[in-house]
């Protein structure tokens, strides 16, 4: 296998090493490109495109959102945002959510948040953010610093002050809060760009009882896992935690640019009017569409076989991670998988690509699949026998 040059994109600056292929349509789980050629996509978009392509009822509402109100500023209230605040927070722990654009922009905002709650109820010195080590939390200068990938982080050094990562272990983490400087742990439940690591859920509780006994705020990233991926609605249910803030992004609007923050009502009680903004969050014309999405993905039939199918790719990875010898180890849960190789997981992508399946990677030797949750069992096999035969 032998790994495909990037296709040229002219005026586009060069920041991703595009494959060469340019998709022109889609339909259900399957993309189509310029030439003519269906691919089974198990990238999602990176996880956003959660119902795959031209769900008919996606496809309704933001028609009908377009001949309404697209763009008034958060200078103004409109039923769209409010209807969706109030459904995620009648799903979750929280008293309040914020909107933004994206899952950096979310992760920022707790960073802003923690800090502003830590001064407010503590003092001026409980400043610190504590991120995991493999954690990937954006490439914004706070998010940044909170993301453990040195090649992401070196050409841009100094980074946002105030900002660590420590090992993925409870002592360590304790030995970090001792000092009373930190404002907020933030941990994704399961880690996607950092291999997809699965933290264990005696882990997280552990951590929510060690963030509570020093007083300091957990953050859960579940702008990758959460919103129907591991098969529950929010990933921290699996583990019977709750977090005092969580962000949101990828497959919130169904394609549109997306974040949330959603607060607990602690924390939401610090924040005052000026203490952050955003011209475009929430806005009526991506809210209508978010509501359409965070219905359908919080309906328990589609979670229940996100589940089912979920575990069932997950026994396929495993058994052919134990049959063929370019296989090391798989991870997992729900419709988010990875698993390791012992050549250049680039080279796989690849591979895949011009056997018409669609992944990506995560890390240097880690193949990731993210399958749109619509897709069928029967789907999800044609694409790991794809895979089997080009791991041969």
């Amino acid at each position: 296998m032998t790994a495909i040059a990037p296709v040229s994109t002219d005026a586009l600056l060069p920041v991703y090493r595009r494959l060469p292929l340019e998709i022109v349509s889609g339909s259900g789980v399957r993309l189509t490109d310029a030439e003519g050629r269906s691919y089974l996509d198990f990238t999602s978009g990176i996880a956003v495109n959660a119902l795959g392509y031209g769900d008919p009822g996606l496809v309704d509402v933001m028609r009908s959102a377009a001949e309404g109100l697209i763009h008034v500023s958060n200078l103004y209230s409109t039923a769209p945002g409010r209807t969706l605040a109030d459904a995620l927070v009648s799903k979750s722990f929280a008293s309040n959510v914020f909107f933004c654009n994206s899952g950096a922009e979310a992760n920022e905002a707790t960073f802003k948040f923690a800090r502003r709650w830590s001064r407010t109820t503590r003092d001026a010195s409980a400043v610190e953010i504590l991120a995991l080590r493999g954690s990937f939390h954006g490439r914004l200068f706070g998010s940044l610093a909170a993301t453990d990938r040195p090649a992401y982080r070196a050409p841009f050094r100094p980074l946002a002050p105030g900002i660590s990562i420590v090992e993925r272990d409870i002592d360590a983490i304790e030995g970090a809060l001792l000092g009373g400087t930190v404002a907020a742990v933030i941990a994704e439940p399961v880690q996607g760009e950092g291999g997809v690591r699965v933290l264990a859920p005696e882990f997280l509780r552990a951590l929510r009882q060690l963030t509570r006994a020093h007083g300091v705020a957990l953050i859960f990233d579940e702008v990758q896992c959460g919103l129907g991926r591991t098969g529950t609605f929010f990933a921290y249910e699996q583990a019977g935690v709750e977090p005092d803030m969580l962000t949101l992004a990828k497959p919130l609007a169904g394609g549109l640019p997306m974040g949330a923050v959603l607060l607990s009502e602690e924390i939401a009680a610090t924040i005052k009017p000026g203490d952050h903004a955003t011209t475009f969050g929430g806005g009526p014309f991506v809210s209508s569409v978010a509501n359409y999405v965070v219905e359908r993905l919080s309906d328990p039939d589609l979670l229940d076989a996100v589940r089912s199918n979920g575990a069932w790719l997950g026994s396929q990875l495993t058994s052919m991670a134990q049959r063929l010898p370019s296989v090391r180890a798989a991870r997992g849960i729900g419709y988010m998988w990875g698993f390791d190789v012992t050549i250049p997981a680039a080279q796989v992508v690849s591979a895949a690509m011009e056997a018409g399946l669609l992944v990506c990677s995560a890390g240097e030797h880690t193949v990731r699949l993210l399958p749109p949750l619509v897709a069928t069992r029967d789907e999800l096999a044609e694409g790991v026998a794809i895979l089997e035969d080009i791991l041969r």
